[in-house]
């Protein structure tokens, strides 16, 4: 099994893309793009399998990350892609994930990385 620091390594960097995709687009524009919202949804479902796949006692040990509702978010967009309420992928992306990642960014200081 991978250590934990490389899957929220993982969700930094997908992070970071998404910050990266949305830069100077706002939602009328992000609704029209189908390459842009592909591309947003991608590096969700990675987030949402690396939040997954690391053990359930270090998801339990930082509860203030919400682990289930990242990987049920992840499920949806998998399993049930086409019903995506691509509203919430907006939010998603540019409220939720923004903070995730400091959340992120903290927990890899508090283990000594970077």
């Amino acid at each position: 099994m991978r250590p934990e620091r490389l899957y929220l390594l993982d969700i930094i960097e997908a992070a970071d893309a998404i910050a990266r995709f949305l830069t100077d687009v706002d939602e009328g524009t992000f609704m029209q793009d189908e390459l842009r919202q592909s591309a947003v949804l991608h590096k969700l479902i990675v987030i949402g399998e690396d939040a997954a796949r690391l053990p359930a006692e270090f998801k339990e040990q930082h509860p203030e990350i919400p682990w289930s509702d990242i990987v049920a978010f992840r499920n949806i967009a998998v399993h049930a892609y086409f019903s995506v309420d691509w509203r919430i992928v907006w939010v998603t992306a540019t409220q939720e994930v923004p903070e995730l990642r400091r959340q992120i960014a903290l927990l890899l200081e508090d283990l000594g990385d970077e």
